[in-house]
C-alpha cells in the first residue's frame, strides 16, 4: 500500500520547510500540500506534489483534502483569535477523524502545561481534541522560532551598537524553522514516533548578553544588551515605526522570556535531527554573512 503524507499549511513559512525535507526523504508522489491559496501552491504541484485546497474555517473542505491520508501533520493555525483557533483546529482534528486518517502529527507548543503564554491554552486543547479521537498521535511541541528574535532587525542593532529587550537575563531555548520542520519530516518518515510527547526546543538555550556578543562577532561592530522596562520596549519599537499591536506582543514575548518561560531545555529535538543549527549561523543568516 502507498504511503501519503499530507502537510497542511503547505504554503506557509514552517510547511514549506517541511514540504523540502520532505522531498529528500520521500517521492514526491507521496506528498499531500494542503493549502488555503491553490494558486499560491503552483512551485509544489511543479515538483510533483499533489496539492488540495483545504481551508480551516470550512470543514467540508478538509474532510475531502484529508481523503487517503495515511499521516497528516496538523500545522497550527496563524489567526490571532485564539477562541477562533481553537473552532479551527476542532474543524481539523475532526476532519482526520472523519477521513480515516491513520497518524495525526501536531504542531504545539514547548512545555505547554507549565506555559504562561495565552497561547498554550489553544496547543493543550487541541492536543485533547486529538486525543479524543484515538488515532495515533504525535506532538511537536516547538520552541519560539529563533528567527522570531534573530531577523533583519539586528541589524539596527548593530548600526546604534545596542540591543534593546525587556528581557533581561532570560534563557531562550528557541529553534529555528529549518530544524523544527526537519523534525516533522523526520516524525513523518519513520516508524516509531506513535503517541509521543516531543519538547523540540534548543539544549543550548542562549541570553541576549550571548546574542549581543555573537552579533558583535558577525557584524565587526559593538553592540551591547540593554535591558528596559515593559513600557520602555513597547514605546522604542512603537517610535520605530513597529505597529502597536506588534509593538505589544513582542514585549510579552521578552517577558515571558525575562520571567523563565523559555529556559527549559530537552535533547528530543536533537535525537530526531543530531545537529542543531547554531545561534551565530542564524545571526550570519539574518545580515546575509
Amino acid at each position: 500500500m502507498s504511503m501519503s503524507i499530507a502537510v497542511t499549511g503547505a504554503t506557509g513559512q514552517l510547511g514549506g520547510l517541511v514540504i523540502r525535507h520532505l522531498l529528500k526523504k520521500v517521492p514526491a508522489s507521496e506528498i499531500i500540500a494542503v493549502v488555503r491559496d491553490v494558486e499560491k501552491a503552483s512551485a509544489l504541484a511543479g515538483q510533483g506534489v499533489e496539492v488540495r485546497h483545504g481551508d480551516y474555517n470550512h470543514p467540508e473542505s478538509l474532510q475531502k483534502a484529508f481523503a487517503g491520508v495515511s499521516k497528516l501533520l496538523f500545522i497550527s493555525s496563524p489567526d490571532a483569535d485564539d477562541t477562533l483557533r481553537i473552532v479551527q483546529h476542532a474543524n481539523v482534528v475532526k476532519a482526520a477523524r472523519d477521513a480515516g486518517v491513520k497518524h495525526i502529527a501536531y504542531t504545539g507548543y514547548a512545555f505547554a502545561e507549565e506555559a504562561k503564554l495565552p497561547l498554550a491554552h489553544v496547543h493543550l486543547a487541541t492536543e485533547h481534541a486529538i486525543r479524543t479521537t484515538n488515532i495515533p498521535y504525535t506532538f511537536l511541541r516547538n520552541a519560539l522560532y529563533t528567527e522570531l528574535f534573530v531577523n533583519e532587525g539586528l541589524r539596527a542593532s548593530a548600526e546604534s551598537g545596542t540591543l534593546i529587550t525587556n528581557a533581561g537575563s532570560g534563557i531562550v531555548n528557541s529553534a529555528t524553522r529549518h530544524d523544527l520542520a526537519l523534525a516533522a519530516a523526520t516524525v513523518l518518515t519513520e516508524e516509531g514516533h506513535e503517541n509521543k510527547t516531543y519538547n523540540l526546543v534548543s539544549n543550548q538555550p542562549w541570553t541576549f548578553d550571548d546574542l549581543a556578543r555573537i552579533l558583535s562577532e558577525v557584524s565587526g561592530k559593538k553592540v551591547v544588551h540593554q535591558s528596559v522596562s515593559f513600557e520602555e520596549e513597547k514605546t522604542i519599537l512603537i517610535k520605530a515605526g513597529v505597529p502597536e499591536p506588534f509593538a505589544e506582543l513582542t514585549a510579552v514575548i521578552y517577558d515571558a522570556v525575562a520571567k523563565g518561560e523559555t529556559s527549559k531545555t530537552s535533547d528530543d529535538l536533537q535525537k530526531l535531527i543530531g545537529t542543531l543549527t547554531p545561534l551565530k549561523e542564524t545571526v550570519k543568516q539574518a545580515l546575509n554573512i
